[in-house]
């Protein structure tokens, strides 16, 4: 019989409203959970909500596995395993890594799993999905016999629930330097010890989309690895790529060998100052490709950060041929759409440019958004046309 937790009025709502998050605050009473128990959750009256992963330590104290009173055993797992299966078959084609489950959006609150080739990268984010950790590799190698299981539990939000920040292989051996493909476009990424969980896999929509806009005089700003950078130059005459990162640059001059491409310049650079740079001396380009990391990484950072964002877009805007295309990307959640276009709209303000809207992206299908939770829609990314 599973511990129950009470839960406020203002809870329940948030439960009827199906987001998966239950705050702190909101528990009367849980007396008896032990850290990463599966849960049974009440409201107010006593009423059964559902079963949810219960922490201790952090403000989340509960998320939402299901909102009946049903049995959370094996066959649920798989059971929620096969529809983020089923829909990836769906939606992801021409690529051999993607993300494979993706959390709350998939009913698997704070479990990521990525598949590169035959490979899995794993994090577990809560108490619940740690304790859960030697489960999910048992059933990912049931069902697809994989070369490695990899976790990258080095995230911050680990130490928030408690628990110890660590990465390597839990299955199989290491596949060191790794080659993955995307729409012909080859990678060598890192699974043990690159970004993220090796790659930036949430972008790959948007940088195949990039490609249909190549042409001419390009400029990809925060580069990483060469990733829009690699799909841009299908189609333009040259790419000037630019980071801050040598290291990164290392692996994109890697990354550009393999797909021999000779039409990139790698250049190592502060993105803000060489922007300012490129403006005095009058440049231009056909399509400028903007690809930060995320500056608002709380809300209490988001003023600085759409400070930041209005500069680069500004400073892009004008160094673009009329007619030109920008490629705009933020991966802040709490920068939302809508002040997202008004930074782009003081941006080009500022600029003396008229813009248009051509294509309103985020991150790819494997990333599906939950309605009911905002926080699974962060990444926001805007093609335009600067006239």
């Amino acid at each position: 019989m599973p511990t129950t937790v009470s839960i406020t009025k203002r809870g329940a709502q948030r439960v009827h409203a199906r987001h998966l998050w239950i705050y702190r605050s909101d528990v009367t009473d849980a007396k008896g959970a032990e850290p990463g128990n599966v849960v049974r959750v009440t409201d107010y009256r006593g009423k059964v909500l559902g079963k949810a992963l219960y922490s201790s330590q952090s403000q989340i104290a509960l998320r939402m596995l299901a909102f009946d009173d049903i049995e959370i055993d094996k066959d649920f797992w798989i059971s929620r395993l096969t529809a983020a299966e089923q829909l990836r078959q769906q939606c992801v084609t021409d690529t051999t890594a993607y993300r494979s489950v993706y959390g709350e959006s998939d009913l698997l609150p704070s479990l990521i799993i990525d598949r590169y080739g035959d490979c899995f990268v794993i994090q577990t984010l809560s108490q619940g999905m740690d304790a859960l950790k030697q489960m999910w590799v048992d059933l990912l190698v049931e069902r697809y016999s994989p070369r490695a299981v990899i976790e990258r539990n080095e995230g911050k939000v680990r130490s928030l629930e408690g628990l110890p920040r660590t990465s390597g292989v839990i299955y199989g051996s290491s596949p060191g330097e790794f080659e993955i493909d995307e729409a012909g476009v080859r990678f060598a990424v890192d699974l043990v010890e690159g970004q993220k969980t090796g790659s930036f896999l949430d972008q790959r929509e948007n940088r195949i989309a990039a490609r249909s806009y190549a042409r001419g005089r390009v400029l990809d700003c925060f580069t990483y690895q060469g990733a829009f950078a690699l799909h841009l130059a299908r189609g333009a005459k040259r790419v000037l790529a630019v980071d801050v990162s040598a290291s990164a640059l290392t692996k994109a001059r890697r990354n550009a060998e393999l797909n021999s491409a000779s039409n990139i310049e790698f250049i190592e650079a502060n993105v803000f100052d060489l922007l300012r740079e490129m403006e005095q001396k009058d440049e231009r380009f056909d399509v400028i490709n903007l690809d930060p990391p995320a500056f608002a990484k709380n809300r209490s950072a988001v003023e600085a950060a759409m400070r930041g964002y209005r500069e680069i877009n500004l400073r892009a805007m004008k160094i673009l041929e009329p007619g030109g295309t920008l490629i705009t990307s933020t991966c802040s959640y709490h920068m939302s759409e809508e002040a997202f276009l008004n930074v782009l709209s003081g941006a080009a303000s500022d600029a003396g440019r008229t813009v248009q809207i051509l294509e309103k992206r985020s991150q790819s299908r494997d990333h599906p958004i939950l309605v009911s939770m905002p926080e699974t829609y962060y990444l926001k990314c805007m093609i335009l046309r600067v006239n």
